[in-house]
C-alpha cells in the first residue's frame, strides 16, 4: 500500500470511527477490484463508506467482482437487523450493475451478518443467483478463497476484540464531546480540556474492563434476567470507581477553590456512567441489548422439520449449534450464546427454527423475516 493511501485509510478510519454512530452512505453499484475475469467471484457489502474501505484493505491481491447494495450507509449488521439491508437492496443491485454480462456463474458471496436481512431463498427466486455466506470479518476473506469459499468455525464467529473495544470506546467519548463541549467549553475554559481527558478515560477504561464483566454476563446469559441484573449493576459500580478517579485527579490537578467544581464534574461523570454503564452489553456485538424483548427468547427447534441442511450453522455468529450426525438434525447445545440476531430462523428452509421464551410464547419465522428490529429493539 502506498504511503498516501495508508496516510489516507488512517486519516478516514480514525474520523469514521469517531461519526459511526452516523450512517456514512457511499456510492452504490459495482466496481473491479484487482482484474477479475469471467470466472472471479462476486462479492457483496453494504454502502458504509468503512465497511468497504476496511474490506478493500483486507482483500488487497485478490481480484473479484464488488457489488455495493444499499443499506442506507450503515453497516452490515445493524442495516440488515433493522431492514436497511435486504432482499430488494440485494436483487436491485443484481439487476442495476450488469453483473450478469461480467461472469460466467450466478454466485454472490454476502457478508454473513447479512443474514438476518437477507434471504437466500428470495434472491434464488427473483434472479436465479445462489447466494454462499462469507466470513464474518474481512480479514479471514483471503483464506476463505483459498479454501473453495469454505469457512472455519472461526470465521463464522463474532469476537469483541481489543481494537473493537478501543473504537467503542473512542465513539462514545465522541459523541458525549459532540453534546457536552459546546455548552461546557464556552463556559469552563481549560476545564473543558480536562473533562474531555475524563470522558475518554471512563470509556476507555470501561471497555477494556469488558473482559471483567463478560465473566458475570456469560453467566446471567442463560437466565434471561431483567435489565436490574448483577451484571448491570456490577458495572455501573465499577464505571463510577473510574469517574471518581478522574474527579480525584482533576482535583489534584486543576489547584485552586474547586467546591463546586468537584460538584458539577462529580454530576457530569455520573451522567456518563450512566449513559454508557446503563446498556454495556448493546454497546457490543456478542451480547443483546437489555432494552430488546428479543433477549428474553431462545432459538426452538422443530425436530421433526429440521432437515439437516446445517444452513443455521453457517450463519450463526456465535457457533451455537452442532449436528446430530446419527440423526442428521441440529442441536443447540450453546444457546447461552446465542445473540437472538435470528439469522438462523431466517435462513432455514424448513421453517424449523423458532423464538420461544420461557412462558412458551412463540415468534413465528414469518414474522421474524417480515419485521425488523428499530433502535429500542421493538420489531417493526
Amino acid at each position: 500500500m502506498k504511503i498516501t493511501s495508508y496516510l489516507y485509510y488512517i486519516f478516514v478510519t480514525i474520523l469514521e470511527t469517531l461519526l459511526r454512530f452516523f450512517p456514512i452512505p457511499a456510492k452504490t453499484g459495482y466496481q473491479k477490484i484487482g482484474n477479475p475475469d469471467k470466472d472471479s467471484p462476486v462479492l457483496l457489502t453494504c454502502n458504509f463508506h468503512l465497511t468497504i474501505l476496511r474490506l478493500k484493505k483486507a482483500t488487497r491481491g485478490l481480484n473479484y467482482h464488488l457489488l455495493i447494495a444499499n443499506s442506507n450507509g450503515i453497516n452490515v449488521w445493524c442495516a440488515s437487523t433493522g431492514g436497511h439491508l435486504n432482499n430488494h437492496s440485494v436483487i436491485s443491485v443484481i439487476k442495476i450493475s450488469g453483473i450478469e454480462k461480467k461472469v460466467n456463474h450466478k454466485k454472490i458471496i454476502l457478508p454473513q451478518l447479512a443474514a438476518p436481512g437477507i434471504e437466500a431463498k428470495v434472491i434464488y427466486k427473483k434472479t436465479g443467483w445462489k447466494v454462499l455466506w462469507g466470513p464474518v470479518e474481512a480479514k479471514d476473506i483471503p483464506l476463505f478463497f483459498k479454501l473453495n469459499f469454505e469457512k472455519t468455525n472461526q470465521m463464522r464467529k463474532v469476537k469483541f476484540r481489543v481494537l473493537q473495544r478501543i473504537e467503542i470506546a473512542v465513539m462514545w467519548f465522541f459523541l458525549a464531546a459532540l453534546f457536552l463541549m459546546p455548552i461546557w467549553g464556552p463556559l469552563y475554559g481549560v476545564e473543558a480540556v480536562f473533562m474531555l481527558a475524563q470522558i475518554f478515560l471512563t470509556y476507555f477504561l470501561v471497555m477494556m474492563s469488558f473482559p471483567i464483566y463478560e465473566k458475570i454476563f456469560q453467566k446471567e446469559s442463560s437466565k434471561k434476567k431483567s435489565f436490574f441484573s448483577l451484571g448491570n449493576l456490577v458495572v455501573f459500580l465499577i464505571n463510577i470507581i473510574y469517574a471518581a478517579i478522574g474527579v480525584v485527579l482533576y482535583a489534584i490537578v486543576y489547584k485552586h477553590d474547586y467546591s463546586w467544581i468537584l460538584i458539577r464534574w462529580s454530576i457530569v461523570s455520573f451522567v456518563l456512567v450512566l449513559i454508557i454503564g446503563m446498556d454495556l452489553k448493546g454497546s457490543t456485538p456478542i451480547y443483546k441489548s437489555d432494552t430488546h424483548q428479543d433477549r428474553l427468547y431462545d432459538v426452538g427447534i422443530d425436530l421433526e422439520r429440521c432437515k439437516g441442511t446445517r444452513i443455521c450453522i453457517d450463519v450463526c455468529p456465535r457457533n451455537c449449534f452442532e449436528m446430530i450426525e446419527d440423526q442428521n438434525k441440529v442441536s443447540n447445545p450453546r444457546k447461552e450464546n446465542c445473540v437472538q440476531c435470528g439469522a438462523c430462523i431466517v435462513q432455514c428452509p424448513f421453517d424449523a427454527l423458532y423464538f420461544v421464551n420461557k412462558a412458551g410464547d412463540i415468534i413465528e419465522p414469518e414474522t421474524i423475516r417480515t419485521f425488523k428490529l428499530n433502535m429500542m429493539g421493538k420489531r417493526k
